[in-house]
């Protein structure tokens, strides 16, 4: 039970878990009402309605899944999407390097087959291609899906699970290497996708899926990587339950700095002889040490991203009283829980940039903060920048040398405010 504003307790309802089925009844974070953070708005739109939906967070004490409901279909999020990969240079890197890695450590060649799950613009297979190693994306959104076809990967315009596994298998689809970045927690019906990996996967092929790390979620306070589009969030035991539960094993994990610490497991099927590795053990007894599989590790998140939210609130309002001028830098879908999940509204950010030319001369969903090209930062002279994709902070701050040079201090929020 949780108290309400008056005092009064009441339960919240969250329905069956999406993994197991138990009945969701413990809050991990409650984000309040947010529209769709991906639904950039034309001027035109500004004056329709919006419709916002809850940002209610459980956690499930049967398997520990964390999850939002499912309010939105994933038809209405994927098929028009506004995330294209390809604009971070440190993002690019990441993934030349990982294909240099599994092209290598499983010698795939000409005869090979990789496959990619929520494939994007070709962002990552564009660079097995160039190995001359084939490839088969699968992307639901159709723009971004074009713009990879003319990279020259050939991309499947279908959502995955159980029964498009089974079509793709019947035409012959076999790969060596099923990979998928950061898709795990957009799929409403976890078991239905991870069902379908079996079918599509040679015998003695390797499954590798990259996601923010819930540990990491939790420690540092990200609050702004929850919203609509992702509908679940993991640790390694609740994957490897997961998994197991449609005959995949985890055997290796890797710890990476992507989106503020993320993990890249390798799997296969069950009957695979590959043994565990000694990170896999110590990052599964990690978790189980810091209490992962009780309700108690969980409870007290709510409380730290209120007194978040109370400190970049106070940033904003103390700069607008100085006379000071903020401006942002990104349109990330993290940034937009952050700021409806704040109140910040373009009387505190006067507008954000964005590299993504698909962002320009349209308006945040609920803020209705413009966003408009990066060039835009050098005609202007503002106190400060505030970077909503902080997890790239390295990378943006290197592009922004010249305004830190003019006085421009720059600011990330997570895990706490910081002016440098």
């Amino acid at each position: 039970m949780e108290p309400g504003p008056n005092g009064i307790e009441h339960a919240p309802t969250g329905g069956p878990c999406r993994f197991c089925g138990a009945e969701l009844v413990d809050t991990f974070v409650d984000l309040g009402m947010s529209p769709l953070c991906e639904t950039f708005l034309t001027r035109d739109e500004l004056l329709a309605p919006e419709t916002f939906y809850p940002l209610h967070v459980f956690v499930c004490r049967a398997c520990f899944l964390v999850q939002l409901q499912e309010f939105v279909a994933p038809d209405d999020i994927f098929r028009e999407y506004a995330y294209f990969s390809s604009y971070s240079e440190a993002w690019l890197a990441h993934c030349r390097a990982y294909v240099d890695q599994m092209a290598s450590s499983l010698d795939l060649g000409p005869d090979s087959l990789v496959v990619e799950l929520a494939s994007n613009d070709g962002y990552l297979l564009q660079y097995f291609v160039q190995k001359g190693i084939p490839v088969l994306g699968v992307e639901p959104a159709l723009n971004v899906a074009r713009v990879a076809e003319e990279r020259g990967v050939p991309t499947h315009t279908e959502f995955f699970g159980r029964e498009e596994a089974a079509r793709l298998a019947s035409r012959g689809v076999r790969a060596d290497l099923v990979l998928g970045n950061n898709v795990l927690a957009q799929v409403p019906d976890i078991n239905d996708f991870v069902g379908g990996i079996p079918a599509i996967l040679a015998p003695g092929g390797t499954v590798t899926f990259e996601f923010p790390h819930l540990q990491r979620l939790v420690e540092q306070r990200q609050f702004d990587t929850i919203y609509h589009e992702h509908f679940s969030y993991f640790s390694l035991v609740t994957i490897e339950r997961i998994f197991a539960a449609h005959g995949l094993r985890v055997f290796d994990v890797e710890e990476l700095w992507t989106h503020g610490g993320s993990l890249r497991i390798h799997a296969c099927h069950a009957d695979d002889e590959r043994g565990a590795t000694e990170r896999l053990d110590a990052l599964r007894d990690r978790e189980l040490g810091l209490g992962m599989e009780t309700v108690a590790y969980y409870r007290d998140f709510g409380r730290r991203v209120e007194e978040l939210r109370r400190s970049i609130l106070r940033f904003f309002v103390e700069a607008r009283e100085r006379g000071e001028r903020v401006v942002g830098y990104g349109a990330p879908g993290k940034g937009n829980t952050l700021l409806n999940y704040c109140g910040i509204r373009s009387d505190l950010l006067e507008f954000t940039v964005d590299r993504n030319p698909y962002k320009h001369g349209r308006f945040l969903p609920g803020t209705h903060i413009p966003v408009l090209a990066p060039e835009v930062l050098h005609d202007e002279k503002a106190d400060y920048v505030f970077i909503l994709p902080w997890n790239l902070r390295d990378e943006i701050a290197a592009q922004l040398a010249p305004l830190r040079e003019r006085g421009t201090r720059l600011v990330v929020p997570i895990p706490d405010i910081e002016i440098f």
